[in-house]
């Protein structure tokens, strides 16, 4: 029995998410889609959220967020004040509501913006890929919970991340090994670093 997911998007990225609920009809993924496809019909921001939180992120285990050019936190609260709230709602754990793991899926037009290379660290002289993940390509609520805790090392290692990070293309070819990883997440030692309003 698949993983209950919830995905978060943009609207621009809509073409992506359906692609993925095509593969869950289609047995490709192993997954149980909670995912909300008609919006609620409400001007209230307050119910729109508790509507999700109650009705499809509640029951879910993994979010999905599809991070594209719309995703940053630069473009603002008002802008991004859903993708926030479904992140925060996904790492919030307690009573009602348990932390769900995040996987982060780059969509292609954002590959050349987050994948920057390798570089040498002056620290202890290896190479270490550079992942920009900042308030200039995502949201805060991802970041801060990819670059989580490094433990006082030179750099982030797996198990110094809560969210998990993939390019779509790889996604593609195996979604049910990092649906799986973001799943596994909820019970490992970082979760307990989990950041749900960072600053």
């Amino acid at each position: 029995m698949g993983h209950k997911c919830y995905i978060s998007f943009k609207t621009e990225d809509c073409w992506y998410k359906e692609e993925i609920q095509k593969w869950s009809d289609n047995d490709k993924v192993d997954m149980i889609d909670k995912s909300l496809n008609t919006p609620i019909d409400s001007e209230d921001e307050d119910y729109i959220m508790r509507k999700i939180r109650e009705d499809y992120l509640s029951d879910s285990t993994v979010t999905i967020f599809l991070i594209g050019q719309h995703s940053a936190e630069v473009l603002g609260w008002e802008e991004q004040r859903f993708i926030k709230r479904e992140l925060q709602a996904s790492l919030y754990d307690g009573k009602g509501n348990t932390r769900n793991g995040i996987l982060g899926v780059v969509l292609p037009s954002m590959y050349d913006s987050i994948y920057k290379g390798q570089y040498v660290c002056q620290t202890c002289g290896k190479t270490h890929n550079h992942v920009a993940l900042n308030d200039m390509t995502v949201v805060k609520e991802f970041w801060k919970n990819y670059y989580l805790n490094n433990h006082g090392k030179c750099a982030y290692d797996k198990e110094d991340r809560f969210c998990v990070l993939v390019k779509w293309d790889d996604f593609k070819r195996n979604p049910n090994f990092y649906i799986e990883e973001a799943f596994n997440k909820r019970t490992q030692p970082i979760a307990d670093d989990v950041i749900v309003r960072p600053k």
